[in-house]
């Protein structure tokens, strides 16, 4: 497979990639939800701390113990990206999250703020049994995970998130483009992933 030659397709899958990696959605979820849903009523210096915890714990640890590790092993973010080299920085991320999901649990928030972590850390324990075998798209995977949890998340809100919805599906196109277009995946692997990723969002949310 040739890489495309266009400078400008290239820049804006980069940037795509960059945007929407998978650690960003939980927060930008909570974000969301501390301010569209009746958690807005909440005091803003608890809605601050609540998001320094989610970025923390999703974010920030798993996005340093990743760099760290490459560092260990003088690897370079295209060499980490190979199937049997994934297995750590998803352990680090699950172990990262699961913490964040104890954190939550304690401050008895309500079970579909929770939610959004648990069906997360599906998402990733399923790429990490998946990822035994062949290597899926995790950042599809996440794009879709964003759409099934909105679907859940409207039923359970009787909420009707049309026009949200088909902002995550022309988000999630761009995202499964951008990763082949960078050679980082194939086609069956964004598809697989995009799918995958909305059953865990969908199932994760539904089951909590």
């Amino acid at each position: 497979m040739k890489r495309p030659r266009s400078f400008d397709v290239l820049t804006l899958a980069r940037i795509v990639s960059l945007l929407f990696r998978p650690t960003y959605y939980p927060f930008v979820g909570f974000l969301v939800m501390l301010t569209m849903t009746y958690l807005s009523l909440l005091p803003w210096l608890f809605k601050l701390w609540l998001l320094a915890i989610v970025y923390i714990f999703t974010v920030l640890l798993p996005w340093v113990g990743v760099i760290l590790y490459r560092k260990m092993h003088g690897w370079s973010a295209v060499e980490l990206s190979h199937r049997r080299r994934r297995f750590v920085p998803y352990i680090l991320h699950i172990a990262s999250y699961m913490c964040c999901y104890s954190i939550i649990e304690r401050l008895h928030m309500p079970a579909f703020a929770g939610a959004l972590i648990s069906a997360s850390l599906l998402l990733q324990c399923g790429c990490v049994i998946i990822n035994i075998w062949w290597k899926i798209s995790m950042h599809s995977a996440a794009a879709g995970a964003a759409i099934g949890a909105l679907v859940a998340y409207g039923l359970i809100l009787n909420y009707n998130p049309t026009w949200w919805l088909c902002l995550l599906l022309l988000l999630a196109g761009c995202v499964m483009s951008s990763r082949m277009v960078l050679l980082q995946h194939t086609l069956a692997q964004v598809l697989a992933g995009c799918g995958f990723g909305i059953l865990c969002g969908f199932c994760g949310v539904m089951l909590s």
